[in-house]
């Protein structure tokens, strides 16, 4: 069986071929055309650039912003930070699990949100601390949650 073939990559790889310092934006440009990084591309990625798989994988799970798994329209971030933590964000975390039914790194079933919980983002005054996508929503309880989710919904479903 041959290897797999991604056409659509191709002018990501050429623009960086031969130069030094490549593979995070190749990482990067991939991850924004694919939406993530599964084991198929990371191998054609790494048959193109001759990069070792074993360093591409290492990139990839030592930088957050990297993923191998599909990822929601919307990204949900929840604080744990100290001041978000101390204000109640783990009950903002297990609020979003119940509505959504899902953990911490997974996708909902329709595709609309992921789950990610995060340390400091700097709001620690708003704790505790949602962010869908760059927007922050502070001094949240597990009540408001459903709200939030429904915006997120209602636009997500629009464009169906």
């Amino acid at each position: 069986m041959g290897a797999k073939k991604f056409p659509e990559l191709d002018p990501i790889i050429e623009k960086y071929r031969g130069k030094k310092g490549i593979l995070i934006p190749v990482l990067h440009e991939v991850q924004n055309r694919v939406g993530y990084l599964p084991d198929d591309i990371q191998k054609h990625i790494s048959r193109e650039l001759k990069v070792p798989l074993s360093k591409i994988t290492g990139v990839i799970s030592f930088y957050s912003f990297f993923t191998t798994e599909p990822q929601g329209d919307h990204t949900l971030g929840i604080c744990l930070g100290t001041a978000c933590y101390v204000k109640g964000a783990e009950d903002l975390v297990d609020e979003v699990k119940d509505q959504l039914d899902i953990s911490e790194g997974e996708t909902s079933a329709d595709g609309t949100f992921t789950l990610t919980v995060t340390r400091c983002v700097g709001t620690c005054s708003l704790a505790p601390v949602l962010m869908v996508d760059n927007k922050y929503y502070g001094n949240l309880t597990p009540a408001d949650i459903s709200g939030i989710l429904e915006k997120y919904q209602d636009s997500s479903q629009e464009g169906n």
